[in-house]
């Protein structure tokens, strides 16, 4: 197994400068004004279109959660409807998780093979297709076949969505943009809660549908619309796009040679073993599996967790709002601060540290105390999803080639796949209202994370402090 210091490319230059890596690769000079107007103008291409879809893709996937409740005061809602019990309903979310982990790795390839905005178009006509058939499902066995294509189809987008901006951004540029990506869920799950009230408050049983069917209809289509837009539109790599001029096409491949992927670059055997067998990423993985519990709990449980702070019906639906909203707030702001100050291992850290405390307050809080333990979810989940970009960007930062980008994303959210499984099965009915199991499981599996990112964070300091002067340092 090579050591992490022997995958490391001598270069003149440590990465932290914004000017040509290396004599070696190019002498080419980074025009800093030149460059800061690019840089706005690939935001203004890939970002609000990214955003986009991934808020999509959310809703999508957590819709079902909203489902279940949904007009469950008058035996509307979708467990009701379809009569499935609640290990039903869990299996039924356990299998997305399950498609998902097994597709994601080998969608990542097909994204490189057939170009980004083909890969990504074709994934969201089908995800939303598949979500427009929930609306006609009648028993348990549909629920899962669809939910397990469902998976399938949208497995491949969000670690998708991080490789991309590999091709387009430097490392010290790409927490804030992933933070932009990832709170988008935030802004799904409120989205999808506010859809979900008006849904059910305007649309039950009108033509005889019941809301949750609305809630699938209406929820789907824009996916089916979207991709077309995808296909024509995303941009692809910054070597083959034509809305860059020539200079402008040389400044975005050379600001990032020797620091991030090309889209040019093929992977190579050599390349795969290498991310394969380097156990320093494997410690990624691990934390990465630590957040996911409680990212996948939030997102399936959320109106489950309001409706037992005493709010019911359809208030359970619209007071899943602030906490998202909030939660979109303080992701971007903590991605901002990491990239801004190079510390996205310690804003990792310190978030799930606080998230993790949050969930250790509301499972100690008395039953009655509903106001305080609202609060504290609202800390819980904006933390919790605060925790994914600065990850993800400290993960990608310290990847040396395109193979191993084009590998390693993929599976450290694959990994995470592990943590949202038992996300599903914490949170349970017949511990509502103060549901013990699944605040403090989430709070252990945070506080752990914590612990192993600051362990990686303090091996990553005693190789460079190993490593000789122009040696490529790993950024922390």
């Amino acid at each position: 197994m090579d050591s992490p210091t022997k995958l490391v490319e001598d270069v003149e230059k440590p990465p932290l400068s914004a000017d040509s890596a290396s004599a070696e690769e190019s002498e080419y000079v980074v025009d800093k004004e030149a460059e800061r107007r690019l840089v706005r103008r690939i935001d203004m291409r890939i970002l609000p279109a990214a955003m986009f879809i991934h808020l999509l893709s959310f809703i999508d996937r957590s819709n079902i959660g909203n489902a279940k409740v949904l007009n469950r005061d008058v035996g509307h809602s979708l467990t009701q409807t379809l009569k499935i019990s609640n290990e039903q309903y869990l299996v039924a979310l356990m299998i997305f998780i399950v498609a998902f982990t097994i597709v994601q790795t080998p969608s990542n390839y097909m994204l490189k093979k057939y170009r980004p905005s083909r890969w990504m178009a074709l994934m969201m006509f089908c995800w939303g297709a598949t979500t427009l058939l929930l609306a006609a499902v009648r028993n348990f066995g549909g629920l899962v076949a669809l939910r397990f294509l469902l998976g399938s189809f949208e497995s491949g987008l969000f670690p998708g969505q991080v490789y991309i901006l590999t091709f387009w951004y430097r490392p010290e540029e790409r927490a804030v943009r992933i933070a932009l990506i990832v709170a988008c869920s935030s802004l799904g799950g409120a989205f999808g809660g506010a859809i979900a009230y008006g849904i059910g408050r305007h649309l039950d049983m009108v033509h005889g549908l019941e809301a949750w069917r609305w809630l699938f209809l209406i929820e789907g289509a824009p996916s089916c619309v979207a991709a077309v837009f995808c296909a024509l539109f995303f941009p692809d790599y910054p070597e083959t796009v034509k809305w860059l001029s020539d200079e402008e096409r040389e400044l975005a491949t050379q600001r990032i040679r020797g620091v991030a992927s090309r889209g040019e670059d093929r992977i190579t055997w050599a390349e795969t073993k290498a991310t394969l067998v380097d156990w320093r990423l494997y410690a990624h993985y691990i934390a990465y599996i630590s957040n996911s519990v409680s990212f996948s709990s939030n997102s399936l449980f959320a109106p489950t967790i309001v409706a037992g702070l005493g709010y019911s019906g359809l208030d359970a639906q619209l007071f899943t709002v602030p906490p998202y909203a909030v939660g979109f707030v303080v992701t971007v702001a903590v991605s901002w601060i990491a990239d801004r100050h190079e510390m996205r291992s310690l804003a990792t850290f310190f978030s799930m540290l606080i998230a993790g405390a949050s969930y250790i307050v509301q499972g100690a809080l008395p039953l009655d105390a509903f106001v305080t333990r609202y609060v504290f979810l609202c800390f819980a989940l904006s933390f919790s999803f605060a925790c994914n970009p600065c990850s993800l960007s400290w993960l990608t930062a310290n990847l040396r080639s395109t193979g191993a980008a084009t590998l390693a994303i993929p599976l450290n959210v694959a990994f995470g796949q592990l943590g949202q499984i038992i996300g599903v099965y914490i949170y349970k009915d017949s511990e509502a209202p103060g549901f013990p199991t699944g605040h403090f499981t989430n709070a252990g599996f945070l506080i752990e994370g914590a612990v192993l990112i600051m362990s990686l964070r303090l091996f990553y300091i005693y190789k460079n402090n190993g490593l000789a002067p122009g040696e490529r340092r790993w950024r922390l």
